[in-house]
């Protein structure tokens, strides 16, 4: 068998562990199927788990991970499109009532974007997979702000590029128009550990702990 020794490892470890802890858990979502509350649009980076982040159990949070945690414009032209599959399946089925559009420091894709990287691949999956937060990037100039702190502003920009782009969506803009569903942005240190989330009255990224706003009483 050459399926990776260390997957195999972590799911003994898993069995012994938390499937022992929460065997009922899952017979329970097995029969009854999954209600999660919340959708979580991360980067595919392995650095950043929301599962991990938000230390969530199983059932709790669906989830969808791509390059640089980006959601391209609602575009119903006949073509598969893996982000708003995910999307109208938690909305229109699942019935999600919060997003969170989860971005993160030292992002590969946003670092290739911004140093417009030489492709990859013959196909340059990436480079224009990240042309979507060109509408980002114009709005993020660098000035005089260095590498590494401009950076995590088109980080951050991109989020809320990706929150803007969830707004073409007809359904869930009517949903998010009569409360029924809302939007987040959140952007993780991968170093420090720290969580931030939008505040969209101001457009700053606030650290949770320092903002009594953000904590719930």
């Amino acid at each position: 068998m050459d399926f990776p020794q260390h997957l195999i490892d972590g799911y003994n470890a898993f069995v012994a562990g938390r499937l022992t802890r929460e065997q009922d858990r899952y017979r329970e979502l097995a029969e009854t199927g999954q209600s999660p509350q919340t959708m979580v649009i991360g980067c595919c980076d392995s650095r950043v788990s929301p599962e991990v982040i938000f230390d969530a159990r199983p059932g709790e949070l669906f989830v969808v991970r791509n390059v640089a945690n980006i959601v391209p414009p609602y575009a119903p032209d006949g073509q598969a499109h893996g982000v708003s599959a995910a999307l109208e399946f938690g909305v229109a089925v699942l019935k999600v009532k919060h997003i969170v559009v989860l971005g993160h420091a030292h992002c590969g894709g946003v670092k290739a974007y911004a140093e417009d990287a030489t492709p990859s691949s013959p196909g340059n999956f990436i480079g224009n997979w990240m042309k979507l937060m060109a509408p980002a990037a114009e709005k993020t100039p660098r000035g005089g702000l260095s590498a590494a702190d401009h950076l995590v502003r088109l980080e951050q920009a991109n989020i809320v590029n990706s929150l803007d782009n969830l707004i073409t969506f007809p359904h869930l803009r009517n949903l998010i128009q009569h409360g029924s569903a809302v939007l987040h942005g959140a952007y993780f240190g991968v170093a420090t550990g720290e969580l931030s989330v939008l505040d969209r009255p101001s457009g700053e990224f606030l650290r949770i702990g320092s903002n009594p706003h953000l904590i719930r009483r």
